[in-house]
C-alpha cells in the first residue's frame, strides 16, 4: 500500500441551497506521497505540466456525494505535480463542486445545518 498525505483548503463557499439540499464551495486538494521509480539524482524540485498527470500513478480520491464537480482550467488546468529528488510526489488542484447536505429547516429560522465534506478512496 501507498501512504498518502492528503490536505485541504476550502477557498470559498459559493452558494448553499435549502431547495436542492446541498452546498456548493471551491476547494485545494494537495496530496503527498512516495513513488521510488521516480528518484533522481539532484537537490531541486520539478515542477511539471498539469497535462503530465496522465503519465503517473495518482490516488483515486473522490468526494463523497458529490452531485457535481469539475476542475478549473482556466487559462490551463489548474494542478500542480511537483517532484522531488527522493520520488516524494506533490500533486495539487484546484476543484469546486457540489455536494449534498440534508437540512433539517424543522426549527427555521432558529435552526443550525452542519454540512459535511468528505474524501475517500477507492480500495482495489
Amino acid at each position: 500500500p501507498v501512504s498518502v498525505g492528503m490536505s485541504l483548503d476550502i477557498a470559498s463557499i459559493d452558494t448553499i441551497s435549502e431547495i436542492n439540499m446541498d452546498y456548493t464551495a471551491t476547494i485545494f486538494l494537495r496530496q503527498r506521497w512516495t513513488d521510488e521509480r521516480l528518484c533522481f539524482d539532484g537537490n531541486k524540485s520539478l515542477s511539471l505540466d498539469g497535462r503530465l498527470v496522465e503519465m503517473l500513478w495518482v490516488p483515486d480520491t473522490f468526494i463523497v456525494d458529490s452531485k457535481k464537480s469539475f476542475l478549473h482550467d482556466i487559462t490551463v488546468e489548474n494542478r500542480l505535480i511537483r517532484i522531488y529528488p527522493n520520488g516524494t510526489v506533490l500533486y495539487a488542484l484546484r476543484i469546486t463542486t457540489t455536494v449534498a447536505c440534508s437540512m433539517d429547516l424543522s426549527k427555521y429560522p432558529m435552526d443550525k445545518q452542519t454540512c459535511t465534506l468528505q474524501l475517500e478512496s477507492c480500495k482495489m
